[in-house]
């Protein structure tokens, strides 16, 4: 559910600026401080009253059981009734639903119809699943190419996700022409935003020296801070480095990643 979390939470961002935001304060400042059954109390008049940003929020409560029991027929209703508004975050929560088989029948043609729809607002969560899709092949012929114009468009907005498969794509040269340089930009700023996977492979690139200098401190760093929350090879990553390394070099490298801290 970390995708549904996510977009809840760009919601209470453009929620709190828009002009309904007087109608929203109460339920979103709940929500940030954990009181879950207060914010749905809160959000279910400008609900009930046609407030899309509103339905949207209280979706997303009963898909993630927040403060009312999962239900996610419940939470169809909203993001419908959203996205008949036009609601990007309701029509990509409608496309993780049917994409899914979330209280309805599984159906790939009638996912990628809402994500596009949402897509072609500029929602970044609904650019980046075409991208997978397209790239994985669910329900479509896989086309490298589609998904790296796909994670390119969320990518610019800088959704962290999309830029490391981006990068993956140009590291491989696949979509794209092969660029090791443009893979080490977007894996930086991937794994400056916290990307666990993008500071494992930001820190393979330093210790090859691929699109970037090489440097074995600034590999040990982004290999330390990967390994800490259990990315896939990062340990065996972090033993290669560290025989490149003298003991003070691993301490300093070990001090930059215990003062690091994500980009937001």
């Amino acid at each position: 559910m970390r995708g549904l979390r996510a977009s809840l939470g760009a919601l209470l961002v453009a929620a709190m600026a828009s002009p309904a935001a007087a109608d929203f304060d109460a339920g979103a400042a709940a929500y940030a401080a954990g009181d879950y059954a207060a914010a749905f109390e809160e959000w279910r008049a400008p609900a009930a009253a046609g407030e899309a940003e509103a339905q949207f929020a209280l979706g997303n409560l009963y898909v993630n059981a927040e403060g009312v029991k999962q239900d996610f027929d419940e939470a169809r209703a909203w993001f419908e009734k959203a996205a008949a508004q036009g609601h990007a975050g309701g029509q990509y929560q409608l496309g993780l639903q049917h994409e899914h088989g979330w209280g309805v029948e599984a159906d790939m043609a009638e996912a990628m119809r809402w994500y596009r729809l949402a897509a072609g607002q500029g929602y970044a969560s609904a650019q980046y699943y075409l991208g997978l899709i397209y790239a994985k092949g669910r329900g479509v012929a896989p086309d490298a190419a589609e998904a790296a114009g796909w994670y390119r468009k969320a990518a610019e907005q800088g959704f962290a996700e999309a830029e490391h498969n981006l990068a993956v794509l140009y590291f491989k040269g696949e979509g794209v022409a092969e660029d090791y340089n443009e893979a080490a930009r977007l894996y930086q700023s991937a794994a400056e935003k916290g990307y666990i996977d993008a500071q494992n492979n930001l820190a393979g690139m330093y210790a090859l020296g691929l699109g970037v200098e090489q440097d074995f401190v600034t590999a040990y760093m982004w290999a330390t801070l990967a390994a800490a929350q259990d990315a896939q090879n990062a340990e065996e990553n972090l033993a290669r480095i560290a025989e490149r390394l003298s003991a003070e070099q691993i301490a300093e490298a070990e001090r930059l990643a215990a003062e690091w801290k994500p980009r937001k």
